[in-house]
């Protein structure tokens, strides 16, 4: 028996070869691209062991849980760590990058997430970029939530290592990640003699049996089902314009967060819009409201909604709403808004104002 998804031809080196110029495209890069087999945690982690040890010293920006794992990787490798923790509702700023590596000028490697999705933020990685190479350490950033969500220009922002994943802006899939790769960053994980190698995290590898070898052979099998979900992905987004498909993301933002005002029972979490992400729009729920208490009820009723309870210690009082991938279209963003609207207990249960507020900032 066939199956669409069974008993596919190989998928050659050539092929393997053009998806990642298709992503260095992607990101504006004329750097090395690795694409790992496996979710963007992966090439996170791989990066960070490469690229931190014992007697480096390393900044890292913490703006949501993922730069709290970060700082626990840097860690673990051995580095000395300066984190530079911002209030979730916030963004980090240049300045506050600079009086940083000012006041440690031993920092040699800076870790910064461009867009948390768990906490609805986004923070400026162009200004840091230019900060961050004039101190000369590199500079590590995880836009696994911002590419294709927002303008993300790899080379001209001088980010060393770029990590992305299918998953979110781009409608793909959870099971295949990037990363782009500097000069210098390659010479910083060579000369570690505690980045991984021969390891499932190495990105070493890849250079040594796939990249410095000409891309003739595939160093293991490839996850060839995420590889052609990954190039379906970039294919979409090259036939609609990046440029068309970031506005697309920021219009739902847009309506999301103007809708949410219009909301009684809630208010933006990330009190600035320039601040705002524009994959997910977190809320603070008001009056007593519990947040997962309100996700859940609303998914029993619509079960195919994009609504996040908070993590850990801010399941009470955030809700999260993603609007990345098929989920930046008005008509989920009307349907939660209405639904959050009706669960909320608010005595005028009628959802037009909120809907009305959307529809007048969706702007594409």
């Amino acid at each position: 028996m066939s199956h669409p998804l069974l008993d596919l031809p190989p998928l050659t080196a050539e092929r393997f070869a053009a998806i990642e110029r298709r992503v260095a495209a992607l990101l504006h890069t004329e750097q090395d691209v690795v694409i790992t087999q496996g979710e963007a945690l992966l090439p996170l982690e791989g990066c960070i062991r490469g690229g931190a040890r014992p007697g480096s010293t390393a900044l890292n920006v913490v703006t949501g849980p993922y730069g709290q794992t970060f700082g626990n990787w840097l860690r673990d490798a051995g580095a000395t760590v300066v984190d530079l923790e911002v209030p979730f509702h916030a963004a980090v700023s240049a300045q506050d990058v600079a009086r940083a590596l000012s006041g440690h000028p031993e920092i040699d490697f800076v870790s910064l997430v461009h867009a948390e999705a768990a906490t609805g933020n986004t923070n400026p990685v162009a200004e840091i970029g230019e900060v961050v190479r004039s101190h000369g350490a590199l500079f590590m950033v995880d836009a696994v939530a911002s590419v294709a969500a927002e303008p993300l220009l790899v080379d001209a922002w001088g980010v060393d290592l770029c990590v992305i994943g299918a998953q979110k802006a781009m409608g793909g899939p959870a099971g295949v990640s990037a990363v782009s790769v500097s000069e210098r960053a390659w010479r910083r994980l060579a000369d570690n003699p505690a980045a991984p190698r021969r390891s499932y995290l190495s990105l070493l590898d890849w250079k040594e049996r796939w990249i410095d070898a000409g891309r003739k052979a595939l160093p293991h099998a490839p996850a060839q089902l995420e590889m052609l979900a990954l190039e379906a992905c970039l294919e979409r987004i090259e036939e609609a314009g990046l440029d068309a498909v970031i506005a697309r993301h920021r219009a739902a933002a847009a309506a999301t967060r103007a809708g949410a005002a219009a909301l009684a029972a809630v208010e933006p979490y990330v009190y600035r819009d320039e601040d705002a992400a524009p994959v997910a729009t977190t809320l603070r729920t008001l009056d007593g409201v519990a947040a997962d208490g309100l996700v859940a009820r609303a998914l029993a009723l619509e079960p195919g909604l994009p609504l996040v309870a908070g993590g850990g210690a801010l399941a009470k009082e955030m809700i999260r709403v993603n609007h990345y991938g098929r989920d930046a279209d008005p008509a989920v963003v009307v349907r939660t808004l209405r639904t959050l609207r009706t669960l909320a207990g608010v005595l005028e249960a009628d959802p037009e104002p909120a809907v009305a507020a959307a529809d007048a900032a969706w702007q594409v």
